[in-house]
């Protein structure tokens, strides 16, 4: 019986979308391209998701790799991101809320950097979960079993009762080999299909 529902963030609870925090940044176009390979799309980016890069370091490594002009840029999108960008993933906090009003634990596993505290109560639901494991304060990464199982140890939950979404495929599949089940995220009503599916007491918005 599932008694645990695990989200992860980015593209479930808010929509990542680094093109339009460049746009919103004041970044002009013609330097976009060259911001997505060099600081989203950078090893570095990477590090400071597993907790093993400090900011200023991973800032003053991409910088070295741009032209001054976007060394700004580079160190507002890495620290404040998400002071003008969160975006809530439509339907999600409605959903959360009904989960737990049914008495069910809700729990984030997320690839994230360390500052997540500082934004994680403007994420509409966020008031709903019972704890969250975010790789950085880890040093591990999704899909390493190893993070999943840290969410396990620390919260004493069975494998079994946990079913978890995320919108990779990669991600799902390592939370199986740890005998959780789970279905990758593709908006809030395919998600609520997926929980009844899988016994979760859920609605069905397009019941109603």
């Amino acid at each position: 019986m599932i008694r645990n529902i695990v989200f992860d963030m980015g593209n479930v609870l808010i929509h990542w979308r680094p093109d339009l925090f460049l746009e919103r940044a004041g970044i002009p176009e013609e330097d976009r391209t060259l911001l997505m390979r060099e600081l989203f799309g950078s090893v570095e980016w990477i590090q400071m998701d597993r907790g093993v890069l400090p900011f200023e370091d991973g800032i003053s490594a991409v910088c070295r790799r741009l032209p001054e002009r976007l060394w700004g840029g580079v160190r507002e999108l890495t620290l404040n991101w998400w002071r003008d960008h969160l975006l809530p993933v439509e339907g999600m906090a409605e959903l959360i809320r009904e989960l737990k009003q049914n008495g069910y634990g809700i729990y984030l596993l997320s690839n994230a950097k360390t500052d997540l505290p500082e934004y994680f109560g403007n994420i509409p639901g966020s008031e709903c979960f019972d704890g969250r494991i975010v790789s950085a304060d880890w040093k591990l990464l999704k899909p390493q079993p190893e993070l999943y199982q840290v969410l396990l140890r620390e919260y004493g939950l069975k494998a079994e009762e946990c079913f978890f979404t995320d919108d990779l495929n990669i991600n799902i599949e390592a939370a199986v080999l740890v005998g959780m089940s789970g279905a990758i995220f593709r908006g809030a009503e395919d998600l609520r299909r997926a929980l009844t599916e899988a016994g979760v007491s859920v609605r069905l918005q397009s019941a109603q």
